[in-house]
Formats: C-alpha cells, sequence, structure tokens
C-alpha cells in the first residue's frame, strides 16, 4: 500500500472514530473531527502531512516509488 492510500485510510478511519466518539462519548469530539479536517487542508496547499512522515519511517513508498520499482 502507498503512502497516499494509507493517508486516506488514516484520515478515513480517524474521522469515523472522531464521529462515533462525539455520539457515544463526549459531544466535545468533534474538535477532533475538526482537526482532521483541518490537517487534511493545509496538507492540500502546503504538502506538509505528519502522518506521511510517520508512515515513511514505517516503510511505506509512494506511487511514484512503487511505479518506479516495477
Amino acid at each position: 500500500m502507498s503512502i497516499e492510500r494509507a493517508i486516506m485510510a488514516f484520515a478515513g478511519m480517524m474521522i469515523l472514530l472522531s464521529l462515533a466518539l462525539t455520539m457515544w462519548v463526549n459531544h466535545n469530539f468533534v474538535w477532533l473531527t475538526a482537526f482532521i479536517g483541518a490537517n487534511l487542508t493545509q496538507s492540500a496547499y502546503t504538502g506538509f502531512c505528519p502522518a506521511a512522515m510517520v508512515l515513511r519511517k514505517l516503510g511505506f513508498k509512494s506511487e511514484a516509488q512503487l511505479a518506479s520499482n516495477k
């Protein structure tokens, strides 16, 4: 799995988790959802994504790196 796909999967899981926590635990978990959205927005404009840095250290490769290995 590429970094790009892993980030989309991670962001989707975090949004679903934060929505569940908002519904069943405390309404203030909605701020986690807002933080995730803000992080996705800023990474689209700046290219800086902390999750990508962590995934890269875990051994994930980008789509371009995977394509060049074929």
